[in-house]
């Protein structure tokens, strides 16, 4: 198979890694930075060109699109998409995962547990907010946040309205959701691929930091997970549409919550975790899934 692989940095663990599993099945895997891409949006004959030169066709496209670069990187896959190359991840499915909103939303809709959340525009009514999230102490979110940018625990009633009025007012949008104290600064990442979840960490944060991130300082180790944490990954990876996602997920005292559903997830910290060859697993899948126009979107929504 011929694979394009849509990312800004070629040094990362996780795209050296993928690249170095298609060459090793025997594939071919070029990285394309997705900002140098632009596109002739001309009717029934969708072209991207990379670096003046027009891209040959593709068998297959992985997306590793930075939250940053998000509205761009998506019209890029699109492109791809509306040329009958298979997505890893389709676009669709990647923005709703992007927004937090959305994705709670859905999975909310499917039944998946989640911590109590809350959402308001005005900020007069910020009470009624932490009212109906239970009160301190509650975490605050972005919705354009990630990695753990953005998200603030406020320990009292006071800090939380201060916060919120102070977001609201600059016109920011934020989540307001409960605070899982039984978890204890940690969650497991759960890696779904192909509806199945192929391996599962514990991550803890550092010290002093609620956040459990590990470009944050938080440690990793390889977890065994129950068959409800199991069935919360898949049915979520499931209700975002998505291939290939990093399920995260709180042990609650009423089950796993779902905190986040990543569709780029990282490779470095679960791969060194588990000792499992989650990229050669992804290139696995693509070599069962991708063929000519096998998209479900071809680029709609």
């Amino acid at each position: 198979m011929k694979i394009a692989m849509l990312a800004r940095n070629p040094n990362l663990y996780s795209h050296i890694r993928l690249k170095e599993a298609a060459e090793a099945r025997g594939h071919e895997l070029d990285i394309i930075n997705t900002l140098r891409c632009y596109m002739n949006i001309a009717s029934r004959r969708p072209e991207i060109y990379y670096n003046g030169e027009k891209l040959p066709m593709y068998d297959a496209v992985i997306p590793r699109i930075g939250a940053s670069i998000t509205f761009y990187g998506m019209a890029v896959l699109r492109q791809f998409e509306m040329m009958g190359v298979f997505p890893l991840n389709e676009s669709v499915a990647i923005g709703r995962s992007r927004d937090k909103l959305r994705s709670t939303q859905i999975l909310a809709r499917e039944g998946v547990g989640l911590p109590v959340t809350t959402f308001a525009h005005d900020p007069k009514q910020t009470q009624e907010v932490l009212d109906v999230a239970g009160g301190a102490p509650l975490v605050i979110k972005l919705l354009e946040g990630t990695q753990g940018i953005g998200v603030v625990l406020a320990d009292t009633d006071r800090s939380a309205k201060s916060v919120i009025e102070a977001f609201r007012g600059a016109g920011v949008n934020i989540l307001v959701q409960e605070f899982i104290k039984e978890a204890g600064g940690s969650d497991i990442r759960a890696l779904v691929v192909g509806g199945k979840v192929i391996a599962a960490m514990k991550r803890t944060g550092a010290e002093g930091d609620f956040r459990s991130n590990l470009h944050r300082g938080g440690s990793a180790k390889h977890i065994k997970i129950s068959p409800e944490e199991r069935s919360t990954a898949v049915r979520s990876a499931k209700a975002m549409g998505l291939n290939v996602c990093g399920v995260d997920m709180l042990r609650s005292n009423h089950g796993p919550v779902v905190m986040e559903v990543n569709s780029s997830p990282g490779l470095e910290g679960i791969e060194k975790a588990t000792n499992i060859d989650i990229a050669g697993k992804i290139i696995e899948l693509l070599e069962k899934k991708a063929s000519p126009g096998k998209t479900k979107t071809r680029g709609k929504g």
